[in-house]
């Protein structure tokens, strides 16, 4: 059994324990192979694999406007790898380092995306597979098992810091004390349509300078380039809230009661007490995908708790 998490006393608020590992982390230098697979509509996503010749493997999936080289992806490949386990740390569309080619990017629930790496990893005779999540990687790993039928080759999963209500997430990324994180996404989104702008038609960039809100984005952007009618049509079917009860895997999610992106609808205590396959945890401390420690092996909480459940399981 994992111990409680106990944060290190240099990071005593919640901003301390969330920028600290995203920007001062530093992982050993991890080998993975990248490989490109194609999607069924003709694009791509990049894969970055470890492996050793396991039969098991855990596909493992980023944050918005992350990719498979943030310290919190490599963190958790490495920690997985060393105990056996084979790990694919996937890209989303235009997250791999080069524009993917459809107009589409990629959005908190793309689970066909998440499927398409998940049936290639079945055609590499993986007997079991594991999924972990962070964020919006969580949101879309809870999402996707609740939207499938058991199957017997996904055993189980681990989701950290994942924005359930999507709708109430964003409206507190925007509020006033986290308006540096909300900039900082709203740059990096807003670099990327102008960039795809400049290689294909579609996208109307004229007045992209006058949306100052991650809400605005989405109704300008991700809703009408993946099919939802406005940003609350996208918020609303793609919420993993709404599919935690049909999940029919063992999983464990993890949401710090001090997350500064998360809002109250993200933490569904009642909803999620008697639930016979989600474990939920919601520890004091651990920002956004935080949970730091500092120790000898260089192991994170949530990689030591990930390997506890996955362990469990096997």
């Amino acid at each position: 059994m994992t111990a409680p998490y106990k944060r290190p006393s240099l990071l005593f608020t919640a901003h301390l324990e969330t920028i600290y590992p995203a920007l001062l982390r530093r992982i050993p230098e991890i080998a993975y192979t990248r490989e490109r697979i194609a999607t069924p509509d003709k694009d791509f996503l990049d894969l970055d694999w470890l492996q050793q010749g396991s039969k098991k493997v855990v596909v493992v999936s980023h944050g918005l406007e992350g990719n498979s080289t943030r310290a919190y992806i490599m963190g958790m490949a490495r920690a997985v790898f060393s105990r056996g386990f084979d790990v694919v740390a996937w890209n989303y569309r235009g997250c791999g380092g080069e524009m993917n080619r459809q107009l589409r990017f990629y959005h908190s629930g793309a689970t066909d995306d998440l499927d398409a790496v998940i049936r290639y990893a079945l055609q590499k005779q993986y007997e079991e597979i594991f999924l972990i999540g962070f964020s919006l990687g969580g949101n879309l790993t809870l999402k996707y098992l609740g939207e499938q039928p058991v199957t017997g080759e996904i055993k189980g999963a681990v989701a950290f810091s994942v924005p359930l209500d999507l709708h109430g997430s964003c409206l507190k990324i925007s509020s006033a004390s986290n308006w540096i994180y909300a900039n900082r996404f709203l740059k990096s989104l807003k670099k990327k349509v102008i960039d795809k702008s400049k290689l294909m038609k579609g996208l109307d960039v004229n007045a992209i300078g006058d949306i100052k809100t991650l809400i605005q984005f989405d109704d300008r952007y991700t809703a009408p380039l993946h099919g939802f009618h406005d940003a609350i049509d996208y918020y609303t079917k793609c919420s993993s809230l709404h599919f935690l009860n049909d999940i029919r895997v063992p999983a464990l999610l993890v949401n710090a009661k001090n997350d500064p992106f998360l809002s109250e609808s993200c933490f569904p205590f009642a909803a999620l007490k008697d639930h016979p396959f989600l474990k939920f945890e919601v520890p004091e401390f651990g920002g956004h995908v935080g949970f730091s420690q500092f120790n000898e092996n260089g192991l994170y909480w949530s990689e030591v708790r990930a390997l506890s459940f996955l362990e469990s399981i096997i």
